[in-house]
């Protein structure tokens, strides 16, 4: 069973939160980047699927125990129990995700909107320095949400040196010496 605390048990340098994601298998794949980063995941309500939804769980199946995870009744909820810096992902932004420093010394929020519809404009457009675009193509509208959140947890893990993780792997049949 996954946990549903909303009270963190240890202040998270990386936090990635899903505002009324709609597709399981999304959320799944995120659910097993957060596990293998050691970021927490926040997820807004509503959402689209039923959190024991067999598709969310195949997604991360085998990574559920090594998640941290909090859920909240909408985004006024989440607001009010997180400080940090925070930045909205977003086709509509004007900066460059790579561009934006994440700082080291205070918990960051990495926030995604739903699939169908991206985070609400009005949470841009009172955040504009905050919103941030991963460059792609001006004739398609957007990339997969799951692929998104890896490629803004890796740059903010990146810039931070890739804190705690493991820099090399090891073969299974052969040594690399």
């Amino acid at each position: 069973m996954m946990k549903q605390d909303n009270s963190p048990k240890r202040a998270h340098r990386l936090n990635i939160v899903l505002v009324e994601p709609r597709i399981p298998q999304n959320t799944g794949n995120i659910s097993r980047t957060c596990a293998v980063t050691g970021a927490a995941l926040h997820m807004v309500r509503p959402f689209g699927f039923e959190i024991d939804d067999k598709k969310l769980k195949r997604a991360g199946l085998d990574y559920w125990d090594k998640l941290d995870i909090y859920y909240y009744d909408n985004l006024e909820d989440f607001f009010s129990k997180n400080v940090g810096e925070f930045y909205f992902f977003t086709t509509k932004g004007r900066k460059v995700h790579s561009d934006a420093a994440y700082p080291e010394d205070k918990p960051v929020y990495i926030v995604f909107g739903r699939e169908d519809a991206g985070l609400p404009e009005e949470l841009l457009y009172a955040h504009p320095e905050e919103c941030v675009r991963i460059p792609m193509r001006n004739t398609l509208r957007s990339l997969n949400l799951s692929n998104s959140v890896a490629i803004a947890t890796y740059e903010v893990l990146r810039q931070w040196d890739y804190p705690d993780l493991g820099r090399e792997g090891k073969l299974t049949k052969y040594t690399w010496d």
